[in-house]
């Protein structure tokens, strides 16, 4: 008989090196690094304008009507005499605060309502997304233009139209995601160890969902600087003497007609260059977020 020989023995298997999350501003979607530098310029220059040149909202300089831009008036005049880059400033400051307080407001309207219509489930559940798709059937800019002439014009009346027409995506993110958690073997523990439903929901779920519903009103501001803006450039956000990136653009309409380009081309400039900023951030913290996205930024 034969001796067989034996099988060669099979290479070590090579180790692949740990792979480690794509950084936030590096990998995956160009410019985040220009986009993060271009907000934090912005902020920072929208709270520091009013303690380094406070200005007179109600200020004219008729000696100084549409200046083109110079040393003195780095974005020129508008037809009053004012300083358009100044005045966009603290425009951008006014839309930014706005978005801001009404991004927060709108999420802790979806919150409860996502809440209590995924955590008790039921009949609940569904007079809830009744309403949200009710509200969601209706365009969000007339349901703000309605909001706002029942009040008064001021801050607080755009803050409320923008939040009552942006939460219905924060209630079925929160709701969804509520509806998948149900179902985890924690929360049955949670459950047969006694837990109530309040318990279960702010010691057990709630905390799963809060990166989400941070990320979803991150993703909110730009749309609510941009509500903003639409209403105040129709005369129904902030009063007309008031900076506003709004009210802005709708004043330097009528300087376009005389080469006055600057009075409503550099506060739209600023508002896109903004809102494109804290679109490409969030988009890079959502690519972080999901699994899928973030396994191919990885690769």
């Amino acid at each position: 008989m034969t001796d067989l020989a034996p099988p060669p023995a099979a290479p070590p298997a090579r180790r692949l090196p740990p792979r480690r999350p794509a950084p936030l501003l590096r990998g995956g979607r160009p410019g985040a690094g220009v986009a993060a530098a271009v907000l934090v310029v912005a902020v920072v220059a929208c709270l520091l304008a009013p303690l380094l040149w406070p200005l007179d909202q109600s200020a004219v300089d008729l000696a100084r009507t549409r200046l083109a831009p110079s040393p003195e008036h780095l974005a020129g005049t508008d037809d009053l005499g004012r300083d358009v880059a100044l005045r966009s400033l603290y425009g951008l400051r006014v839309s930014l605060l706005v978005g801001v307080v009404a991004a927060l407001v709108a999420t802790v309207i979806g919150g409860l309502v996502g809440a209590v219509a995924g955590s008790v489930g039921g009949r609940v559940d569904r007079v809830l997304m009744r309403v949200v798709d009710t509200v969601a059937a209706l365009p969000h800019l007339l349901l703000g233009i309605f909001i706002v002439a029942m009040l008064r014009p001021s801050l607080g009346a755009v803050v409320a139209s923008v939040a009552l027409t942006h939460w219905l995506s924060t209630a079925r993110i929160v709701r969804s995601e509520l509806l998948s958690l149900r179902s985890r073997p924690f929360v049955d523990a949670a459950i047969s160890g006694g837990a109530g439903r309040a318990r279960v929901l702010t010691r057990h779920l709630l905390p799963h969902v809060l990166p989400r519903l941070a990320l979803a009103t991150t993703l909110m501001v730009p749309h609510a600087v941009w509500h903003e803006t639409a209403l105040s450039f129709l005369g129904l956000g902030l009063p007309p003497h008031l900076a506003s990136i709004g009210n802005m653009i709708n004043d330097g309409q009528r300087s376009l007609l005389t080469g006055a380009w600057w009075a409503s081309i550099v506060p739209g400039l600023a508002l896109v260059a903004v809102t494109l900023a804290l679109a490409v951030l969030t988009g890079r913290w959502r690519d972080r977020l999901d699994p899928r996205v973030r396994a191919e930024l990885q690769l």
